[in-house]
């Protein structure tokens, strides 16, 4: 009996020495992963980029090891009224609207196509995409959560996009300001998505200006019953140009392991062989991705798999994807002008291209040339570009401007016809009613 309480004992001593990150994985809370939903721990992601984050991309970062990926920024108001369609050729999931312009006279014969605004591979990023929601409201949020919540392994709400068009709307980083509105969004989301979907809600963040501001934050969001939390280890006004600040990561996951959250590191993560030694430094559970995935996706390969492939390789790939799915043709040239080098010969070739064919024409890559045709026929591009005739409402305006140039000739020659008409009448009244003269004082009346 003696022994075994001395052992009771020097466990009990062992157990209260053991800090939160090094406590085994089975005396550690957890927040329960839903059905459909995916944990973000032992995981490298590619972050949420606008522009660099459309589909090709994903699937590129997808073929080179990316454990999961988080689409581009997609603000609220842009979903709800959006329709959901599969495209025949592509059997993508694409999410589109009309156009903002579409109501107006010019587009009321029906020409105008719908706008698609996400796309999305039910195949290869099954289980695997976050979708990443700009909001600044809890209802709001959760109808264009609903929207798309049947089609992604997760939502993640922006709390740390700095740009001025989501602050002005009070979403993004603005949401750090307002710890109580964005702790209501995530918990309404929590509340209604999560059980009715079985998908997790997460959030992304930035730092604040102390350690402890930062505690209180990531406290009160820990405790909505979100699955994860992404830290991005800048404070709102640094530019990306300004090296990622880690003091305060320890903190945070510490803070996200007591509650049972997954705790994601953002900022200057160069690759995955990196990330790993990141991991291993802060106690996080995991690390995203998002500049150096930008330039070449292959990052995501570890060195004892192949490690960085060629700018050459990591394009071919990149254009495959792009035409597999229809990407548009000014994100896929933007991408390629982010991989190739500026100092490279392709790079200024690129700027000239206005088509896939040309792509394929300035890289070299006749072995895709028929297939980068198909994909112009399809986007009606190159050979295929039809020029658009004169809209009648421009010829309306046209004649418009016209007859109001001619009626303001009109005006003006009637003006001078008047002013010269006024003049020759004073002369008239000038000759024909001369000065009288006084009469002499000498003459009686």
């Amino acid at each position: 009996m003696a022994a075994t309480q001395e052992t009771a004992a020097e466990v009990a001593t062992a157990t209260a020495s053991v800090t939160p990150h090094t406590l085994a994985p089975t005396m550690l809370p957890r927040v329960p992963i839903p059905p459909r939903g995916v944990d973000y721990r032992g995981k490298l992601v590619l972050a949420p980029m606008v522009r660099s984050g459309e589909l090709p991309s994903r699937l590129l970062a997808l073929h080179y090891g990316a454990d999961l990926v988080w689409g581009p920024e997609t603000i609220d108001h842009s979903l709800i009224g959006a329709a959901r369609r599969i495209n025949p050729r592509t059997h993508m999931v694409e999410y589109t609207r009309q156009p903002s312009h579409s109501h107006s006279p010019a587009a009321s014969d029906g020409g105008v196509a719908e706008s698609v605004i996400y796309r999305i591979d039910p195949v290869r990023e099954k289980a695997k995409l976050v979708f990443q929601l700009g909001t600044s409201d809890a209802a709001r949020a959760v109808a264009a959560a609903r929207f798309v919540a049947p089609d992604v392994a997760g939502i993640d709400v922006n709390a740390g996009c700095p740009k001025p068009f989501s602050v002005l709307g009070g979403m993004g980083a603005a949401l750090l300001r307002t710890p109580e509105k964005l702790a209501g969004i995530l918990e309404a989301l929590v509340r209604e998505i999560t059980h009715e979907f079985g998908v997790g809600i997460s959030v992304k963040i930035r730092l604040l200006e102390t350690a402890a501001e930062t505690e209180a934050l990531v406290r009160r969001l820990v405790a909505t019953g979100i699955t994860g939390l992404t830290v991005h280890c800048r404070t709102t006004p640094m530019r990306p140009r300004e090296r990622a600040i880690r003091g305060q990561l320890r903190m945070i996951a510490d803070v996200c392991r007591e509650a049972g959250v997954a705790c994601v590191m953002n900022g200057d993560v160069e690759n995955r062989d990196h990330a790993e030694g990141l991991i291993r430094e802060f106690g996080v559970d995991g690390a995203m991705i998002a500049t150096a995935a930008e330039k070449n996706p292959s990052c995501f390969r570890s060195g004892a798999d192949g490690g960085m492939a060629t700018w050459q390789e990591a394009v071919e790939s990149y254009l495959r994807f792009a035409m597999e799915v229809e990407n548009k043709i000014a994100n896929t040239k933007f991408l390629l002008t982010q991989m190739i080098p500026g100092k490279a010969p392709e790079y200024k070739e690129i700027h000239k291209c206005r088509s896939y064919v040309d792509f394929m024409q300035a890289l070299g890559h006749e072995g895709m040339k028929e297939m980068a045709r198909e994909t112009d026929r399809v986007l009606g591009l190159g050979e295929f570009e039809v020029k658009p005739e004169p809209k009648q409402k421009n010829k309306q305006k046209g004649q418009q401007k016209g007859r109001q140039q001619q009626g303001k000739q009109e005006s003006n020659k009637r003006k001078r016809e008047g002013s010269v008409d006024k003049e020759q009448s004073a002369k008239r009244v000038e000759v024909a009613d001369p000065t009288p003269v006084a009469a002499p004082a000498s003459i009686a009346v």
